[in-house]
Parts: C-alpha cells; structure tokens; sequence
C-alpha cells in the first residue's frame, strides 16, 4: 500500500466521525492487500482497544490474533507525585452496542468474515464479536466446526469476544482440534468467559502436547480467578516451558488466594529469571504474609530485576517480618534497588524500619534519600524527627521537600503547607 494512502487511510481511522458501512467496506478491502504492520494498526483503531490485540503476527508457526497479557506490578503513586501510569485507547467510531446505527455496519464486518486474510478475518470477529446481535453466536459456532482449520480459529476468536456461556460445551471439545492454533485460540476464549466450569477442561489442556495450548490454559485459568485453579496451576510450575511456567504464576497471581503460596514458594529456586521474577510478583498480588518468607531468597536473587520486584512485593504485602528483607535491599549495589527498598518499608510502615531509613538518608543516591525521607513521613514515628531534620539541610533540594513533608506527617499538626513529594519506584514485567 502506498505511504500516502496509507496516512490518508490511519488518519480517517482515528477520527471521531463514525464511518458508514460503505466506507467500512473500502477500509476492508484496502487491508485485504496491506501488509501486517498497516493491518494491526488499522485493526487497533477499528476494534477500538487501542493494541492489546496483535493482529497479524502471531505467537509462534501460525498467524494468531492474540498475546499474552503481561502482568505490570506499579507501586501506587506517592505523595504528590499524581496518578499511576494509565492506558490509553482510542474512541470508538463504531463500537457501541446500544448505537442501533452501528447495526447498518455489521454486514460489511460479515462478509469478509472468511477472507483468506487472517488479519481482516481477526478484525471482523472481534467487532461482530462484540457488538453480539442476532444469529451473531450462531454464527461463530458454525465457523468453529468449519473443515478450514483457520476459519475454526476465527469461531473460537468470535465467541471469546462474544462470550457467551454457551460456547464454553463447544469450546472445550475444541480444544481436542488437530490444529495448535485453534486449540490455543479456544482456551483463550474460555478464558474470555470466565466461567468456573471450565476448569476442567482447561486443567486437561494443560497437559497439551504444544506449548502454546499449555500457557494459554494458564492464562485462561488466571483469568477465571477461582481457587479450584491453583491446584493444576500448581502443577504447570514444573512445566519444561518457561511461557508456560511463567504463565502459570502470573494466573496465581491473579487468583490471589493463599493457597497459591506453597507453589509459588517452591518456584522461587525456578532456573528461569523470567519465572522467579513473575513468582515474586504474583507473591505480591496474593499480599498474604505466608509469603514473606519464600520471597527472602529472591531479594538476594543475582538478577536486579528480581530483586527489584521481589522488594515490590514485600510493600504490597505490608508486613512487619518483611522489614529485615526490605532494610537489606538498602545496602544492595544497584541504586534503584536500594529505592524499592525504601519504598518497600514506607508500605510497611513499621517503626522497626526507622533505624535503615535514616541511614539511607545519607545514600550517595538522591533518589534513595528521597524515597527513605518519604517513607520515614509514612510510618509517622518521632524516632525520625532528628534524622529528618539534618535531612533538611540536604544538598539536594527534592531531598530537603521530602524532609519537610514527612517531619509535617510526624507533626501534623503544624502541616500548613503543600509539599509535592514525588517517589514513583515501578517494577514491569
């Protein structure tokens, strides 16, 4: 396609007028003939979900439509510093379910439903997918039975954005199909459902012979957030892929029940930085102090990224046994370490972590005085006052604010005045 009408065809995408089913029917027969990058970023704007979906390239030998979610741990904001990192998706020109002229759209998305372009194909079972309507699910299970492998996937694609409970009978038989994609794709969509009576059958795909069907099942199973999961989830920690393993803690993770700790305690020695670092924070997201202990190894762990989410942890978990862990972290090598650390004790808020913070007030780095100034003004004991006040005379000047406002959260009483703290440490995945 050429640059220009490429820019020209983008650009109409992303305005706020909602195109008529003629126009959507140009738009679809140009992307029959784009390449895949052109496609994703047209199929981003016309499904309105502003990139979650990859369109075009794939997990792996097959053109898929999907990928994994990517679990984020972001320590919440601190004083003054604002909100949190947010996402953002573009307005839907067309996507409105209650917009009956949205309807008049639809058989435009229908009849390229089985184009031989995966990408338009993808595009058009999510729009119908989520816009439902009449015949819509019918629809979609006829496409799952097709004798076309790739038309399977797109049925299977269709009800997972339909999701409909329906579909979960007909989707669970589809993960015994002769083709990876599509087993990989109907374990998404029970997933999409989320419903607790497929556990089952996604406990079963577990043990698929395709490494992609096993860790879409553990995400799918993430998904559902029931407890029955964190059994065979369990299991998947031992799997010989590590998508899979990793996969498998970042659904622990997301059920948050405490019985997911012993599992993931176990993988804390996993060969796999990528897996211990997605153990720690799913420890986190379980925020049950049982896990304060597995995650003493992985503080310690010769990875920083590890280390760095292992201290993330221990603040969302906000337990007193944590503050040894956490005071270590401030003698660590790396500077943004020593600031989770710092962090990790303001969440805690024990006053036995008053003695580690004012020493890391005197810190070569500005950012962990900083941090340890903050988190002193969070656990509010008078212990601080005199580390505090020689803070004040800091050479850095945000190092003398956050001083100021944490000697005002000791002494609120005298807190007259607005200080912006800003001390945002992240930990991504």
């Amino acid at each position: 396609m050429h640059l220009l009408h490429l820019a020209v065809l983008l650009a109409a995408l992303q305005t706020p007028t909602r195109l008529d089913s003629t126009q959507v029917a140009h738009v679809l027969a140009q992307l029959q003939t784009s390449d895949s990058t052109v496609c994703e970023l047209a199929g981003q704007a016309l499904t309105n979900f502003g990139g979650f979906w990859n369109l075009g390239r794939g997990w792996g030998p097959w053109r898929s439509s999907m990928t994994m979610p990517r679990p984020t741990p972001t320590p919440m904001p601190m004083p003054g510093g604002g909100g949190g990192p947010g996402v953002h998706v573009m307005k839907g020109m067309m996507h409105d379910r209650d917009d009956s002229r949205y309807a008049s759209t639809l058989g435009a998305y229908r009849a390229v439903l089985r184009s031989e372009n995966g990408c338009v194909r993808n595009i058009a079972a999510r729009v119908l997918g989520q816009y439902g309507g009449a015949g819509t699910y019918e629809l979609f299970l006829s496409l799952l039975k097709d004798a076309k492998p790739e038309l399977r996937q797109t049925g299977a694609l269709g009800l997972g954005e339909l999701e409909d409970s329906r579909a979960i009978k007909p989707l669970s038989d589809a993960l015994g199909d002769a083709e990876v994609a599509v087993r990989a794709t109907a374990a998404w969509a029970l997933g999409e459902i989320e419903e607790e009576v497929a556990i089952d059958p996604l406990t079963g795909a577990l043990r698929d012979r395709a490494p992609e069907v096993r860790r879409t099942a553990a995400w799918a199973l993430g998904q559902i957030e029931h407890v029955r999961a964190v059994r065979p989830l369990g299991t998947a920690l031992g799997d010989e892929a590590v998508e899979v393993r990793v996969a498998a803690a970042w659904a622990l993770g997301e059920i948050e029940d405490v019985a997911g700790v012993a599992p993931l305690a176990a993988a804390t020695k996993d060969r796999d930085p990528k897996v211990r670092q997605t153990v720690a924070w799913a420890l986190g997201e379980i925020e049950s102090a049982q896990g304060v202990t597995p995650l003493g190894a992985l503080v310690r762990d010769p990875v920083i990224e590890v280390r760095k989410t292992a201290l993330w942890a221990l603040g969302e978990i906000e337990d007193a046994s944590g503050v040894p862990l956490a005071a270590a972290g401030l003698k660590d090598d790396d500077a943004d370490v020593r600031v989770m650390a710092g962090w990790a004790l303001g969440e805690i808020e024990s006053v036995s972590g008053v003695e580690f913070l004012a020493a890391a007030l005197k810190d070569p780095d500005v950012e962990v005085r900083m941090t340890a100034a903050w988190a002193l003004g969070e656990i509010e004991s008078p212990l601080a006052l005199e580390p505090l006040k020689a803070a004040q005379q800091d050479a850095s000047a945000s190092v003398r604010r956050a001083a100021s406002w944490a000697l005002r959260q000791i002494d609120d009483e005298n807190d007259h005045h607005k200080v912006r703290v800003r001390v945002r440490p992240k930990v991504k995945l």
